[in-house]
């Protein structure tokens, strides 16, 4: 009879070495991560990003909807005129900036977020299916989806938008179905690539069936490329989100949204510039920072892209 205490003994080895595994694949992860400096800065500013939307409601000075008929327009506190009030200053209407871009952080990655969630399940969904099945299957799909590629993504959510009604969850369902294709036709070359080789052939003779072998078998193995394609995705979609805010398509006002903030403020560009100018800048350096963490997952992700 099996011994009970080598059998325990050998069950705590083999789970210290998937343990030790799991910590060296972190660890050649991160090596090629950390060696694109951009990619560290753009995770930092990404990070303090989520952490000033997660405390949004407990650090901004004000409330973002609050409204002081005696602070209009209120400059900046280094210019003349400003106050420590409001350090970035007031709108037109006399809200305080700071605390509208703090809590228009918290709308931003919440529409990343929703939007890539959709498109990713989506696109991966379609990918597989045409991919795995090809024949007509794959055709009808991937037409349908070069038809949505063939038009100009921001024209496209615009006309979906305009079908369903301006406001913050139609725009996050138009940008999901604009930025659904890009996720698919990844998949589904991934797929075909993986689809030929040994272990996928392997699990057929097995007896593996088709679910099975789409979802437990291939789909892991095309995981790299897809989270890079997500990160990517998510700061389109804050900008696209952004965009349509401003032409009054996405979120209504008095959201807090760093789009409804620019179109509330193109009267004030000559009087106002700092109206104007912060909600630019929040978007600016939220897309870049996602930009560059996305490079480095590219770096740390894709085989060949990887230093020996």
């Amino acid at each position: 009879m099996t011994d009970p205490t080598l059998k325990n003994i050998d069950q705590d080895v083999v789970r210290e070495e998937a343990r030790k595994a799991r910590w060296s694949v972190l660890n050649e992860f991160w090596h090629y991560f950390s060696a694109n400096k951009g990619a560290v800065l753009g995770l930092c500013i990404f990070g303090f990003m989520i952490l000033m939307a997660v405390l949004a409601p407990l650090i901004a000075p004000h409330d973002p909807n609050l409204q002081n008929r005696d602070a209009f327009l209120v400059p900046p506190v280094w210019q003349d005129g400003g106050s420590w009030a409001y350090m970035l200053g007031t709108d037109a209407v006399g809200r305080d900036i700071l605390s509208r871009l703090m809590h228009g952080a918290r709308f931003s990655l919440f529409i990343g977020v929703v939007v890539v969630t959709i498109s990713l399940i989506g696109g991966i969904l379609i990918g597989l299916i045409a991919g795995y099945f090809r024949g007509w299957v794959d055709t009808l799909i991937m037409r349908v989806m070069d038809i949505i590629l063939a038009f100009p993504s921001l024209l496209l959510a615009l006309v979906l938008v305009a079908i369903l009604g301006p406001g913050l969850v139609n725009a996050m369902i138009a940008i999901a179905v604009v930025l659904q294709p890009h996720f698919a036709r990844l998949t589904r070359a991934a797929v075909m690539s993986e689809s030929n080789r040994e272990y996928v052939t392997s699990a057929k003779v097995a007896g593996a069936g088709h679910m099975r072998l789409m979802f437990k078998t291939i789909l892991p193995n095309c995981v790299a490329p897809l989270i890079v394609q997500a990160t990517l995705s998510f700061s389109t979609a804050i900008l696209d989100a952004a965009a349509l805010g401003f032409l009054g398509m996405g979120a209504q006002p008095p959201t807090p949204e760093w789009g409804t903030m620019l179109a509330e403020a193109r009267e004030f560009v000559l009087r106002a510039w700092w109206v104007v100018t912060f909600p630019g800048i929040a978007i600016l350096v939220t897309v870049l920072a996602i930009n560059l963490v996305g490079d480095g997952l590219r770096d740390a992700l894709d085989p060949k892209l990887k230093r020996s």
